[in-house]
């Protein structure tokens, strides 16, 4: 039997058994197995380098976005709208092929946009490019998940749970759970808060499945199986999705509220430049990037040229903050967005 076999086999198994305090031992094995499998699936094959021509885009500028969606649902069309590229856009499904890269230029800062191919049901298992589609995602700073406003939520779910298969968590932070593989003795099992979705010997099976007998694992919130799981496999990727809906012109205003209200959803109409202004706007902050403006002794600030850093970053990085001028602070003084900074050589 082979491994998308296996993994059919087991996503049939979890979907028929029951949710109880009976069965959670025999579900947490289930999911670690398919984990295991998923991962065994995504390994890149000897002879696969050909096949990703097109995929191999070198990361420029500061922040790369992907733009994830199914075929003709407006990713090329808004590429275009944003950078100078020119990404062939028709109404005909699977005009992008390969990866198109385009750079954006954003309150100084050059974030570079990916138009990748369209994602078809099924890519997390290799159908069409998906498996370098997602490879190109994993290296991402942000994911613009592009659907179909006309289309209600079922590309949205889809594309949610082909990105989860391979290890991609959207708008979720990185479980709080300490875990270090050991030479010898056994399991060191400890915990923080009540646990209602793990105990000691649930731990210690799926731990059995990666045949891991020596460890540490201490948890610090309530974390469920699947979250464990991802702790162990440790090749996951925790990044900020923004949810695009486009041709919101094509539906009602009662259902363009609806999407609008949605977490981490914006609407929008590349046919008709609606909302592209907001949509930037909020894109920036999931970036989460900072301009920087630099001065030399006795001149006025240069805000011609910009430093770009991300959000939290400390004056070791650039210098001494003047912000409010003669201001001085430490290396640890946190930047701010449109800080000023003077260098002074001592």
């Amino acid at each position: 039997m082979g491994i998308l076999e296996k993994i059919s086999e087991i996503e049939r198994e979890i979907s028929r058994t029951q949710k109880n305090k009976a069965t959670e031992y025999h579900l947490g094995l289930l999911k670690a197995k398919l984990a295991k499998y998923r991962s065994q699936l995504l390994e890149p094959s000897k002879s696969a380098g050909a096949k990703g021509e097109g995929f191999d885009v070198m990361k420029s500028g500061d922040a790369r976005v992907a733009l994830i969606g199914f075929p003709s649902v407006g990713k090329s069309t808004f590429l275009s709208l944003m950078t100078s590229t020119a990404s062939e856009a028709a109404s005909y499904e699977f005009t992008t092929l390969t990866c198109i890269p385009g750079v954006l230029e954003y309150k100084g800062a050059n974030i570079q946009l990916l138009d990748l191919p369209g994602i078809i049901e099924g890519a997390s298992q290799g159908k069409g490019r998906g498996r370098q589609v997602i490879a190109v995602a994993r290296t991402s700073d942000v994911v613009i998940m592009m659907l179909d406003a006309t289309k209600g939520d079922v590309q949205r779910t889809l594309l949610e749970k082909e990105l989860e298969s391979v290890g991609i968590r959207l708008n979720r932070e990185k479980p709080n759970i300490y875990f270090k593989q050991k030479k010898g003795g056994g399991l060191s099992y400890n915990s923080t808060v009540p646990l209602t979705h793990c105990s000691e010997k649930l731990v210690q099976l799926i731990l059995h499945e990666y045949k891991i007998f020596n460890a540490e694992v201490l948890f610090r919130e309530d974390s469920t199986p699947d979250e464990f799981i991802d702790v162990i496999v440790g090749n996951r990727v925790y990044m900020p999705c923004l949810y695009v809906y486009n041709k919101v012109d094509q539906i009602s205003i009662e259902e363009v509220d609806r999407l609008a209200r949605r977490p981490h959803s914006v609407v929008i109409s590349c046919g008709m430049n609606l909302n592209l202004d907001y949509l930037l706007e909020t894109l920036w902050e999931y970036l989460a990037l900072i301009c920087i403006f630099t001065k030399k002794r006795g001149e006025r600030p240069d805000f011609s040229d910009a430093i770009i850093m991300r959000r939290g970053a400390s004056v070791e990085h650039v210098g001494t903050s003047t912000k409010y001028s003669p201001q001085r602070v430490g290396l640890t003084h946190i930047m701010e967005h449109e800080d000023v900074i003077q260098i002074v050589k001592k």
